[in-house]
């Protein structure tokens, strides 16, 4: 496969079940993309190529016994080291958890996604426990974006995103508790999806209020692929949704859109974006709009400011990360931003939490009416273009002076609220750099967005690999 256009996941897997691609090659290729490319990224943290070419002989052995492996067949994957994959570790990009041994068993998404035939072969970078826009650690220093020197893939989910844009593994999890699957999406060039809130279901220790698992494609079918294989319900979450009768890959080609109420905001009335990325941004919602027959109205969407909500509401997945003695105790090996975090909700009193709760019921409130008025919200994945890879984000937005966050806050509503999200690629900035566009619609409607990316890339197709990553567009 080497020295030709790298196939889609689907393109693999489908080769794969047919017996016209050996899972063991595959791997073996792209283990050797890894060790070529790896170095200059810092994409993955640990591999694993004795396991990933055992379970690669495991695939192989199966179509040769007549059997089917599964829709994701012989798919080399990244795991992100946030998530649990059996026989590696989970350092959540942190010091404390640096040194520990292997895992004994997968999360329930990457159980779901080996069981459909997918061979992890690592751990990708993450900042601590998720909590950056952007990937560097003091366990194992920065991620950097193959699209452009110096400049970051995103967070929390860049490790992944590096390692797709790069063509180091055809697909890569991610997570998105604030826009972790979607801000990597739109600085590296990917299609970035946030399911509903409890659409694939995810182990404890509680069950995050904002976090859902996800994926990082090149293509929108993927995306709907990944969506059938790990959707569905799990007793270890509470919060999980129950089955549905949808077939995602089907739907991204047959969902009539016609009529769909739609509106474009530049903002979501309380950011400020740079004015490169809302130009790029707003041609692609217009040319979506027309190829899909939305009905776009001339509202404005004002949702407050979410940013400093999100961080009081996110503060209990910090301190779920931690096990007990490590905070204050190792306050030392902690990053600033997380020793600043953890010091400022220690003493949360429960009045001041009720408040935060009451806030983000507001929100919801909004967002409900919102979406009584309009189908889709369309608007820009972040507020800026991928900015340098040692952060921190920028502070200063089209001449103006911002709060923390204001680089990648269009992202947050949605885990807030638990509507369906994606980013898709809308373009390129004169440095090159790429932009997403961001698809809002109704809680358990995923199919909409999903529907609606898929319009936009058949009519505005993307590169789906960063220039000079070994593989065509």
């Amino acid at each position: 496969m080497s020295g030709i256009e790298q196939p889609t996941a689907i393109e693999i897997a489908d080769g794969v079940r047919k017996g016209e691609l050996s899972a063991r090659e595959v791997v073996d290729d792209y283990l050797g993309r890894i060790d070529a490319g790896n170095g200059a990224l810092n994409a993955f943290v640990h591999v694993d190529a004795a396991g990933a070419r055992d379970q690669a002989d495991r695939v192989d052995a199966r179509v040769a016994a007549g059997e089917d492996p599964g829709p994701f067949a012989g798919v080399p994957f990244g795991v992100k080291d946030l998530e649990h994959c059996a026989g590696m570790p989970t350092s959540h990009g942190s010091t404390v958890y640096a040194d520990r041994g292997p895992v004994a068993a997968d999360s329930i998404h990457v159980a779901r996604l080996r069981a459909a035939g997918g061979v992890p072969v690592g751990k990708t970078a993450a900042p601590e426990f998720g909590t950056l826009s952007f990937t560097r650690t003091l366990a194992f220093g920065v991620t950097t974006s193959p699209w452009g020197e110096g400049r970051t893939p995103g967070g929390s989910s860049g490790g992944s995103a590096a390692a797709v844009a790069a063509g180091l593994v055809p697909v890569s999890t991610a997570s998105d508790g604030g826009g972790s699957t979607r801000i990597p999406a739109s600085f590296a060039g990917l299609v970035g999806m946030k399911p509903s809130h409890g659409r694939i279901p995810i182990e404890g220790p509680s069950g995050s209020q904002t976090a859902v698992a996800g994926l990082l494609t090149t293509t929108v079918a993927e995306a709907a692929r990944h969506l059938d294989v790990t959707a569905g319900p799990d007793a270890r979450d509470r919060l999980s949704l129950p089955s549905t009768d949808l077939n995602y890959c089907n739907l991204i080609e047959t969902l009539e859109t016609a009529g769909l109420r739609a509106r474009w905001s530049p903002d979501l009335g309380f950011g400020v974006t740079d004015p490169e990325v809302e130009s790029l941004c707003r041609s692609a919602a217009e040319e979506l709009a027309d190829a899909a027959g939305l009905a776009v109205d001339e509202g404005v969407v004002d949702l407050g400011d979410p940013v400093r909500l999100w961080f009081q509401a996110g503060a209990a997945d910090l301190w779920l990360s931690l096990e007990p003695g490590m905070w204050p105790q190792l306050a030392d090996e902690f990053t600033p931003f997380v020793r600043r975090g953890l010091e400022m909700t220690e003493e949360l009193a429960m009045p001041r939490y009720a408040d935060t709760l009451r806030l983000r019921e507001d929100l919801q409130d909004h967002m409900a009416a919102l979406f009584d008025e309009v189908d889709v919200v369309l608007c820009p994945t972040t507020a800026v273009a991928a900015f340098a890879d040692k952060g921190p984000p920028p502070s200063v937005i089209a001449g103006q002076e911002l709060g923390m966050g204001m680089a990648t806050p269009y992202t947050m509503p949605a885990n807030l609220c638990w509507n369906p999200a994606v980013s898709v690629p809308a373009g390129l900035t004169g440095d090159g750099l790429p932009v997403g566009l961001q698809i809002v619609t109704q809680r358990h409607r995923d199919e909409v967005p999903l529907r609606l990316a898929r319009i936009l890339e058949q009519v505005r197709p993307w590169p789906r690999h960063a220039p000079g990553a070994g593989a065509s567009s």
